[in-house]
């Protein structure tokens, strides 16, 4: 019984973590690393790397570039492009890092799936979001998105290990919310391409 807990708390970890990937790409793994550096918890053999001290000066560095270029206006729809597909990728390695499933293959479907998917949802809503603050306010709004997005990624990657069941259940909700959007806006341009006369 008690290994099943660990095993739902484990898995809820990995989700919430990749999930904050999806707001910024790199600072949920740098704290990932960091925690993991304090022993404050134990990655998979594979996945030590994160707390050695080349990968959290390459992730520190890499993270305070992210954050920053998120503040300059059109250059962070740019980074928008390519963030989903980081995201995705990074969601993966760190649900995969945590997923306490003996079976590899498993563990990396999984975390492709439930980490990597997760990640890219997010990332893909807030980036429809810059897009409508780009529009709404010719980017002046921008920096409001991303001071949130940062706020998301920290206060979310280290809310992940305190409460990380608490933390895939609004995660969950929030692809949901996430996926209806897309969903939206794709009919709405389905309707409008239908349109007599468009």
């Amino acid at each position: 019984m008690n290994f099943e807990i660990q095993a739902i708390a484990a898995t809820a970890l990995g989700i919430a973590l990749a999930a904050c990937c999806g707001f910024r790409v790199f600072l949920p793994m740098l704290v990932a690393g960091l925690v993991s550096r304090f022993q404050l918890f134990h990655f998979s053999d594979s996945f030590q790397w994160l707390s050695t001290t080349p990968a959290l000066i390459c992730l520190g560095a890499a993270t305070v570039l992210e954050i920053t270029a998120y503040y300059v206006p059109f250059i962070d729809n740019l980074l928008d492009t390519i963030a989903a597909p980081a995201a995705a990728i990074a969601g993966t390695l760190l649900a995969t890092s945590v997923i306490p499933i003996d079976n590899e293959w498993m563990k990396w479907i999984i975390g492709i799936v439930a980490g990597g998917g997760g990640a890219g949802l997010v990332s893909a809503g807030t980036g429809l979001l810059r897009l409508f603050s780009s529009k709404t306010t010719l980017g002046t709004g921008n920096a409001v998105v991303a001071t949130g997005e940062n706020t998301a990624a920290l206060g979310g990657a280290l809310l992940s290990f305190l409460i990380p069941v608490v933390m895939a259940v609004i995660f969950l909700l929030l692809f949901i919310w996430v996926i209806k959007k897309i969903l939206n806006r794709f009919r709405a341009r389905t309707v409008k391409h239908k349109q007599p006369g468009y």
